[in-house]
Formats: structure tokens, C-alpha cells, sequence
């Protein structure tokens, strides 16, 4: 293999684009579901909610605006062909590349220095979240995940005996919605996460939010379970803005994992209804 050098600037100008575009452009196909919400039974209020959310996302992209006024706290998934090679740090540079973005936009700093002792903001970072895969090959793929607070405080995750049937796995997962979901502004995004271990079954929930929600599951096992929550979640009559109706859910996803004998963890990431997000691709 011939190693293929790469040029952090490149990256940093990469994820700062992607940073704007998270925030300022719905996914497609959160945009299509929201649309598509319009032909479901809601109460009026929450049928004009729905109209505003649509809206929402026209004026944003006209105008380039935030999306939501909280520009959350950004996660970053960076998947790198081990034939590339960055001629400085590559964690640093899309820490940059967020905050070059986030300050070129205007975008609404929310991180704090910390939970315990510090609560002030930074005054020149934008600290986020980084994760770095290798890959085979010389491509770089980028996804740039903003999250807001308030969808944030929504989310649990809990360790199930090893013998818990199914049933169990959705009533956990329908009673965090009940309890939390109108706070994380509805309709939602819900990314599951079954297996792995405590410090990783959160992380694949999250990335469960990445799939495209218009496409089910390849296992029909995981897609069956995806629509009896839909189905369930739906029956709770939350509704948009928590106005009543069955849309208080407009996707559910389920990843798993290995896990030990012993365990079962499951995690719950609910995403509000503009669930951010935006992925390029750098081929050297």
C-alpha cells in the first residue's frame, strides 16, 4: 500500500463546512418524515406544530439559521483508511474544524469547562466529542452530530438480567418515552442500543440515530422490534409538541452488540425533532 498524505487543513475546513451544514440543513430524511407526519391523526395544535417544524427547516436553510437554538454539544464520527496519513494530529484538527465552524456561524456555544466545579464556557475552544475508526483504504468519512440539552436529558440506560424477554426491552424503553419524551421536543428520534458493555451500550445508541429512518432494519428481527416500538411509543398520545395525537414518534432504530454472559444493557437515545447531522467524504 503507498500511504497517502492528507493535510490537516483540509480536514479542519471539512469539518467546519459540516459543522454549518449540521446545523443550518434538516437530514432528508428527517424532513420527509416530518412531512410525511401530516397525514397522521393529530389534535390541531399539533397539527399547526407540524407546520411550524416544516417551516422551521425552509426559513433555516433560505436563510442559513440555526435550526435550533441550542447547537448542542457535537459529537464527531471519523472513519480513516489506514493508508492515509495527516501531516499533524488528526484529533485536534476537527476539534479546530468545530470550532472554526461554530464561530464562523454564530452558532450558540453551550459546553461548559465542568459538570462539577466549573460551569463556565469556553472562551476559543468548542470541545466535542470525538471518535476515530480505522478503516481499510485511503478515504476519510466525516459525520458531524450536533445534540441539544434537552433532548440529552431524556436519554437512560440501565443493565436488564441476561434472561429479559423482549417485552421487558420495550417496556423499559416506552416508559423513558412516557416519562421524558415531551420534554425533548416531539416528535422524536429514538436510537436503541442493546448489548456491549455499560461504557458502550450509550455510544450505540447514539449512533443508532445515524441510520437513515426511512429505511428498516436489514434483520427482520430488529425490524419487527422497531415497529412494535414505533407502535407502542405512538399509543402513548404524546403527540407533537406533546399536543396530543400518534405522532409522538416519527422513527425508531436498534442496534446490538455482543455482550457477556451476564449482562444485557440497553440504552435509550432520544433525539428531538430536528435530529442534526451531516457526513462528507474525503477521497485521497
Amino acid at each position: 500500500m503507498v500511504a497517502k498524505d492528507v493535510p490537516v487543513s483540509n480536514v479542519i475546513e471539512l469539518v467546519a463546512n459540516l459543522s454549518l451544514d449540521a446545523n443550518h440543513n434538516a437530514r432528508a430524511d428527517v424532513s420527509a418524515l416530518l412531512r410525511k407526519a401530516r397525514e397522521s391523526k393529530n389534535s390541531p395544535a399539533a397539527m399547526a406544530a407540524l407546520d411550524h417544524l416544516i417551516a422551521n427547516i425552509e426559513i433555516a436553510k433560505e436563510r442559513s439559521l440555526p435550526l435550533c437554538q441550542d447547537c448542542g454539544y457535537v459529537t464527531v464520527f471519523a472513519e480513516v483508511g489506514q493508508d492515509l496519513v495527516f501531516d499533524d494530529p488528526l484529533e485536534p484538527a476537527i476539534q479546530l474544524g468545530v470550532a472554526r465552524g461554530y464561530d464562523d456561524g454564530d452558532l450558540r456555544q453551550s459546553v461548559i469547562r465542568d459538570a462539577f466545579s466549573d460551569r463556565t464556557k469556553f472562551e476559543t475552544e468548542r470541545p466535542a466529542n470525538v471518535y476515530i475508526n480505522l478503516k481499510s483504504g485511503s478515504e476519510l468519512k466525516i459525520t458531524v452530530m450536533p445534540k441539544g440539552g434537552g433532548s440529552d436529558n431524556a436519554c437512560r440506560m440501565t443493565m436488564l438480567k441476561p434472561t429479559a424477554h423482549e417485552d421487558e426491552i420495550v417496556k423499559y424503553v416506552v416508559d423513558i418515552v412516557a416519562a421524558s419524551g415531551h420534554y425533548a421536543c416531539p416528535p422524536l428520534f429514538v436510537g436503541i442500543g442493546i448489548g456491549g458493555s455499560f461504557d458502550s451500550v450509550g455510544l450505540l445508541a447514539k449512533v443508532a440515530l445515524l441510520r437513515d429512518f426511512q429505511i428498516p432494519a436489514k434483520r427482520p428481527d430488529l425490524a419487527a422490534l422497531e415497529n412494535r416500538l414505533m407502535t407502542e411509543i405512538n399509543k402513548l398520545g404524546i403527540g407533537p409538541a406533546g399536543l396530543g395525537g400518534e405522532t409522538t414518534a416519527l422513527g425508531v432504530s436498534v442496534l446490538t452488540d455482543r455482550t457477556h454472559m451476564a449482562c444485557l444493557p440497553v440504552a435509550v437515545n432520544i433525539s428531538c425533532n430536528q435530529l442534526r447531522g451531516a457526513t462528507a467524504r474525503l477521497s485521497i
